[in-house]
């Protein structure tokens, strides 16, 4: 059983873990979300000079939790794409300078491949083939898992992401940055059908009706402009509960019509759900709700590994170095790279 330190810096969130197996020894995580909530979104540049200060003291403390010298370690492993290019280079700098030190093997990571191996973390006993729904503020894909470095996106979104969706309806409501985490808080005091809202679909061509995995929730989002504009006229105070539980209904109601149809089409009993939309109350209830219906398993992972951590990304460089997979220590950041092609990151 390999025991993997992993840097994670893709966004705004610095992060160090240790896992062996599948088991976490240590993982550490420094928010910027104070920092970044003045300006209504992550600021790239400051995220990457905040990761500077933060990831050697993170580094030492990981070490320090688990208990563990560098003796101890495997394997160095750092997410390597997609994200924001200069926060990617600093954990990845870091990984490889470390790599370089301490004489051990290098493994990049793919930052959703990350987040598909957050459900190993919590159901270590899970095994491909499996689908999965990556729901986060960058990403809103179907992913059928085949095996370790194999996967085929069946589905994902046309235009905003689920998470970004919710960042920018937050925004026109006042409400403040991230903005998922306060819609959902707020949708708990609020009517889910007070406003009847468009889910968003993909026609496809030549008439043939619309895309059954692919999402859409640009006009969901202009749907929201519209009524809150025409609410602040005739509403004083806005009914913002309502509209929180009404558009979060009608994201979690979306995605979890896609999510079982893909995977009952796909002969998949398993739906494995990763991201930071993954701690929506909303989502989780109306797609366990359904799972079950259609006799379909679901698997959350804890709130912690939800959003960015570097435990997700060593439980996935584990499995690629129990596979003999490495990276060369000239492998680049890259802002963009479809999961699909995860294995281009190894030589």
């Amino acid at each position: 059983m390999a025991t993997v330190l992993a840097i994670e810096t893709s966004c705004d969130e610095t992060s160090v873990a240790i896992v062996k197996n599948r088991h976490v020894l240590s993982n550490v995580v420094a928010s910027q979300i104070k920092t970044h909530a003045q300006y209504g979104g992550v600021v790239p540049e400051v995220a990457s000079r905040q990761h500077v200060e933060a990831v050697n003291i993170l580094i030492e403390q990981a070490l320090s939790e688990a208990g563990l010298g560098w003796d101890g370690i495997d394997a160095i492993a750092g997410t390597c794409a997609p994200g924001l290019i200069g926060a990617l280079l600093v954990g990845l700098t870091a990984a490889k300078t470390l790599s370089m030190l301490y004489q051990k093997p290098f493994i990049g990571v793919h930052h959703l491949e990350g987040h598909i191996y957050a459900s190993y973390l919590s159901n270590p006993e899970l095994q491909p083939p499996f689908l999965c729904l990556l729901v986060s503020g960058g990403h809103t894909s179907l992913i059928h898992v085949k095996a370790c470095g194999d996967y085929v996106v069946l589905g994902k979104t046309r235009d905003d992401a689920a998470g970004e969706a919710f960042d920018k309806v937050a925004r026109l409501m006042q409400l403040g940055y991230p903005g998922g985490p306060i819609i959902d808080k707020l949708a708990k005091d609020g009517n889910p059908r007070a406003f009847e809202l468009p889910e968003g679909k993909i026609s496809l061509p030549e008439g043939r009706g619309f895309h059954p995995y692919d999402s859409s929730f640009s006009g969901l989002k202009t749907a929201m402009l519209r009524l809150i504009q025409k609410l602040e006229v005739t509403e004083d105070p806005l009914p913002v509960a309502d509209l929180a539980a009404s558009f979060q209904y009608t994201v979690a109601k979306a995605l979890t019509k896609r999510a079982i149809r893909c995977a009952l089409d796909h002969g998949l009993t398993t739906i494995a759900v990763g991201g930071g939309v993954a701690a929506n109350s909303g989502l989780r209830s109306q797609l366990q709700t359904a799972a079950t219906a259609q006799g379909l398993n679901v698997l959350f992972p804890p709130l912690k590994y939800c959003t960015d951590n570097a435990a997700m990304i060593a439980c996935a460089a584990v499995e690629h170095f129990d596979k003999d997979h490495r990276s060369a220590l000239n492998l680049a950041a890259q802002s963009r790279l479809s999961v699909d092609r995860v294995m281009e990151l190894y030589v």
